[in-house]
This record gives C-alpha cells, structure tokens and sequence, in this order.
C-alpha cells in the first residue's frame, strides 16, 4: 500500500518544498496538490467538502497553481511522486496543460500522477472557459488532445472543444506512453464505466471503505465487459479528516482493492505540518 499526502494550502508559512522533502524523508510515496484558478465570490452550488450552516474554508480561494507547485518541488526532491488532486482540466486549455504537464513529467523523471477533475462550482467554470454542463464530455476530449499531443509528432485535431492543424509539441513525457490519467468520479455507473474506458485509474473522495470497495467492483465489471484488464488499473483513495488515520482502516482500504491512500493534512504551518506527518506515520504503521 502506497501512503500519499496531501497538501490543501501552501504558501510562504506553509513552504510545500520543505513538507515535500520532509515527506520523501519519511518515506511517503506522493505528495498531492489540489486546483482552483479562482473562485468567484458568489456561486450557486455550495461546496461539496463542507456543510450547508458553515462558511467555505479559505484554502479553497487560496491554492497556489498546482502544476507550478510541483515543478518547484519536483527540483527539491528526487523520488517522492507528485500528483494533482485533482485538476480541472474543462478550465483549462488542452494544448497549454499538455505542454505543462509534459514539462514537469520530463524534468522530474517521470513522477508526475495526473489526477483529473471536473469541478463542481458552475461560476468557476464558466469564467474559466468551462461547459460545466457537459464538462466530463469536455474533459475526455481535452484529455485525448493531451494524449495525442504526448504520443504523437505532428497531431491535428478536429473536436468540439478543440481543433488545431499539424503541430508539433514537445518535450514528451517522460513516462510511457504518458503519465497515469486518474479520474476523480463520484461512485456511479456512468462515472465508474469512464475509468474502465479511457482513465488509468479512480481517485475518489468516498465515505466509507465499502463505498470505495463497490466502486472498485463496479470497474472491474466494466472492465471485463469491454476486454481490458482491470489490474493494470490506479485504485487511489482520498483520506478527508480521520476517515482512516490508523492500522486497521489501512488494511481496510486495501482489502477494499486500493493500492494507495492520500492523507490530508490540515495543519497551516510548516513546523506543525512536519508533525502532522510524522504523527499520521505512527498511526498508520
């Protein structure tokens, strides 16, 4: 079972170098950055991370931009993995991101883990160039121009979000073919049939160990039903709170049919951030 961290909100007092090194110190295997661009000062879908008669937290309009975050922290460390969790690819464009993405994967050897989201805010979207009503259709198609762009010498494309002549995009990823695209869908059907289809792997935020347990069933179903073998899948699994900060909902979560878990870190400082870790070690192990 591979043990992942996850990092809210950096900044100058929370330094993500200094709590990624430390990480990779302590033998975690990947430190994890979340996205949002921006977030408009009023939107019409409440948070889904807190509770209706509480005010949103701040990190949330306070994240660094996560693709940049792991480049700097890729060139202070030299084998901790670095993912984003999750990046919301209908807000961002195709073409851009897969140069990013295949920049930071060259540079660090081959570390970067592609965690992909949708987003849940509408106003964000929109303002960012998001069809929020059709953005996993966006984001598939998007996803495959980053594909493309990874694969090939002299991609053209001609989608509904984007279209572009012969171009030439390097440098190449790193990994072969191109890093693990991880999916961060709810546990539904549709959703779950997406990461049998066309994702290398689940990242979800669940509730309960035997939620995660059916979604990994569900893909694995899918997954015979189109010929692919669903062990050369990414089951990853996102920690909120103390859902699993101990031994037994470790062991748990990989009887469930995970192979990592990404533990979220709530302290704000750097000092108190390096405990955090060194505390959830003793926990788990």
């Amino acid at each position: 079972m591979d043990i992942g961290i996850f990092q809210p909100m950096a900044n100058a007092d929370a330094d993500p170098i200094m709590i990624a090194q430390h990480a990779e110190k302590l033998g975690f295997e990947s430190y994890w950055a979340p996205d949002h661009t921006v977030v408009p000062v009023d939107y019409s879908i409440p948070y889904p991370g807190g509770t209706p008669d509480e005010p949103e937290p701040d990190y949330l309009w306070q994240m660094p931009d996560p693709l940049m975050l792991l480049s700097s922290v890729a060139g202070a460390t030299k084998k901790i993995n670095l993912g984003t969790g999750v990046l919301l690819v209908p807000e961002r464009n195709a073409l851009l991101t897969a140069k990013q993405i295949a920049t930071l994967d060259d540079m660090s050897n081959g570390r970067f883990l592609f965690g992909v989201g949708a987003g849940w805010n509408p106003e964000e979207s929109k303002v960012l160039g998001g069809d929020f009503e059709r953005r996993w259709t966006q984001v598939k198609e998007n996803i495959q121009v980053m594909k493309a762009l990874w694969t090939e010498h002299a991609p053209e494309f001609d989608g509904k979000y984007n279209k572009f002549p012969p171009i030439r995009c390097y440098p190449k990823p790193k990994q072969t073919p191109y890093p693990p695209v991880l999916l961060g869908a709810i546990n539904n059907p549709k959703s779950l049939k997406r990461v049998a289809v066309w994702g290398s792997g689940w990242i979800p935020v669940v509730q309960s160990v035997d939620e995660f347990a059916d979604g990994v069933k569900q893909i694995k179903t899918f997954c015979d039903e189109i010929g692919r073998n669903s062990n050369e899948l990414d089951y990853t699994v996102f920690e909120i709170g103390d859902q699993w900060k101990s031994k037994e909902h470790v062991k748990k979560m990989e009887e469930a049919g995970a192979n990592r878990i990404i533990f979220w870190l709530s302290e704000t400082d750097t000092h108190s951030l390096k405990n955090e870790m060194e505390s959830l070690l003793k926990a788990i192990n």
